[in-house]
């Protein structure tokens, strides 16, 4: 008998949810990348997906609305006990973001190689300038989060005949 993992399991179905999500964005013309809150009771506090174009507001990052939404559902700023699920590794924005909402596990899909700043480019979890220790678990459906971004700029660039996106 094989051995599966019930916690990781259980992250890759919030990744599922977070990869529709981020279909959707990907939809409305925004680059598809969606967060979700869970709380410690594995029950969903808050989702959002990237809104940068449609709410022409260069902050709208999934992960940074997820966390706004997290904190006004729950009262309260910090947000200890949660998992933040996220498709992209987030950029240094987001990361500050995500440290100082004291989120207690991030969970993230495919690495960014040009502006991750969990491991890829960066590592502000790990920073002195960080006043919390996150818990970071990445590669979860890594190979559907980075195709669906693939695929997505790939269209953009035909449908823009290499206009810069």
């Amino acid at each position: 008998m094989h051995y599966v993992d019930p916690t990781y399991e259980r992250h890759c179905a919030w990744m599922e949810r977070a990869l529709a999500l981020a279909d959707e964005a990907g939809q409305a013309g925004e680059v598809p990348v969606a967060a979700i809150v869970v709380d410690d009771e594995n029950t969903l506090v808050a989702e959002a997906a990237n809104y940068r174009q449609r709410g022409h507001d260069p902050t709208a990052h999934a992960e940074v609305l997820a966390l706004r939404q997290a904190g006004q559902i729950r009262g309260n700023w910090n947000l200890t006990g949660c998992t933040l699920y996220v498709t992209l590794e987030p950029c240094p924005m987001c990361a500050g973001a995500i440290a100082l909402s004291r989120v207690s596990l991030l969970v993230y899909g495919a690495d960014d190689l040009k502006t991750g700043a969990i491991r890829s480019v960066l590592n502000i979890p790990d920073s002195p300038a960080s006043n919390h220790r996150l818990a970071v678990l990445s590669g979860v459906l890594e190979s559907r989060c980075r195709e669906q971004l693939q695929q997505w700029f790939t269209q953009r660039r035909r449908n823009t005949n290499g206009e810069r996106l």
